[in-house]
């Protein structure tokens, strides 16, 4: 079993840590004697909320089991360490499909938990932990806990979010939604200007469920904030209605010497991105895969940032504060140069946070990667953060591996609150940055 225990974005460097893999989940955690544990899914956390340097990681990854399915109600119960990949291979052709996905299907059920994850139809259906039923969690002095949603746990709005410091998560019950099938009827929009984005978001998401946009991260002036709008939802027609799907798979083989990703590749990108529809209204019928997970069909994409690895950089901003803030953003990143080819912006809905630290909230998310260029990279995210902060807003910690303690603070207010929950053998390179 390998002991390659990087974050997805291959920084930073986690040092030495110790591995303990866990494949039953009614046996006694295997704890060290000194140290800290944290749990690990599938590592597909971008910064070091899965490292532990130092400590120990408890592999959970090998928990791949289902427990039980109910193809009438749509009630999955399974292990924490199965992927919304496998969730998806057995539901679908059942009619059942995952409520919230984010833009990897390759990440744990504990994993899409820990982080609160959210996707294209936040505005419908809220956040991955609310369609959790109930998890087990066990805690370091060895209890076993059911936490079932509705009843008020504070441990369970603990939990998620939590970024696997309240304990193991061993298995969990999920809550799916029906679907018609594997398609979806898109249709994708491109606009000139941030404020068409804003536009077509307020009209989006009264009549369609998934909506998100790609922006054009280096364009300036009269074109800032250009780009792509998509909007999609299940497609109701007969399966031979719709032309056939071939999902490729690539891979980045090997990791280069240097970034692919750079000044003159990343303005090329953007340029031919934006030009590649020609007409301004597109209507397809895509398939599930390359909609939800478009990077999935490369193996290793991360490789391409060469040995260095990458930094990604989401934010929210609250309603109040997000034209004006993200217009700061974009335009300190085109100032900069140093743009990303993932620049990926949202409208979240007005539904409340099921967990103390969750990310996803009332406002405008904004997400893009950036090569680790050195020092000038990171200068660059500290402004970043001071315009988030400004502005009232939140860094994803999941995606994180250099946000300062008081961002951190500022844009969580339950963070004392949640900090009672902590099981005390339980820490992460994350918490202790952020922290200690």
């Amino acid at each position: 079993m390998s002991t390659d225990a990087r974050s997805w974005g291959r920084y930073p460097d986690p040092g030495s840590q110790r591995h303990c893999w866990i494949h039953d989940r009614n046996a006694p955690l295997a704890l060290p004697a000194d140290g800290s544990v944290l749990p690990r899914g599938n590592g597909r956390s971008y910064g070091d909320s899965c490292l532990n340097p130092g400590g120990t990681l408890l592999h959970a990854r090998w928990l791949d089991r289902f427990i039980a399915f109910d193809p009438a109600t749509g009630v999955l119960r399974c292990e924490a360490g199965v992927t919304l990949a496998q969730i998806i291979e057995l539901t679908l052709p059942q009619g059942w499909f995952l409520p919230v996905t984010p833009g990897t299907r390759f990440v744990t059920v504990g994993g899409a938990i820990a982080n609160d994850v959210h996707g294209k139809n936040h505005h419908r259906m809220g956040s991955f932990g609310h369609h959790v039923r109930r998890l087990e969690l066990v805690r370091s002095d060895g209890s076993r806990r059911e936490l079932v949603a509705g009843l008020g746990d504070a441990l369970l709005a603990a939990t998620i979010g939590g970024l696997g410091l309240t304990g193991c998560i061993t298995w969990a019950e999920l809550q799916l939604r029906r679907v018609p099938g594997p398609w979806l009827e898109s249709e994708s929009i491109r606009f000139d200007h941030l404020d068409d984005f804003f536009a077509l978001s307020a009209e989006s998401a009264a009549t369609h469920e998934y909506t998100v946009a790609w922006i054009d991260c280096l364009a300036r002036g009269r074109r800032l904030g250009r780009g792509h709008f998509l909007r999609s939802d299940h497609a109701a027609a007969a399966p031979d209605e719709h032309p056939r799907v071939r999902i490729s798979r690539r891979a980045m083989p090997v990791t280069p010497p240097f970034s692919l990703v750079n000044r003159l590749s990343l303005r090329a990108f953007n340029t031919l991105y934006y030009w590649r529809q020609p007409v301004r209204r597109k209507r397809s019928v895509t398939h599930y895969q390359p909609y939800f997970y478009p990077l999935d069909g490369i193996e290793h994409w991360n490789r391409m940032y060469g040995p260095r690895g990458f930094l990604q950089h989401q934010c929210v901003l609250p309603p109040e504060t997000a034209r004006d803030g993200v217009a700061a953003l974009l335009a300190e990143i085109a100032r900069s140069g140093q743009g990303s080819f993932l620049a990926v912006l949202k409208e979240f809905g007005t539904v409340p946070p099921p967990g103390m630290l969750s990310f996803p909230r009332p406002g405008t998310t904004l997400a893009l990667d950036f090569p680790n260029s050195g020092p000038g990279v990171f200068r660059l995210l500290e402004r970043l953060d001071a315009i988030v902060a400004e502005a009232g807003g939140a860094i994803y910690p999941a995606k994180d591996a250099r946000m300062s303690p008081a961002v951190f603070r500022r844009g969580y207010p339950r963070l004392a609150e949640f900090s009672r929950h902590i099981d005390p053998a339980f820490s992460s390179g994350l918490w202790r940055r952020l922290m200690e």
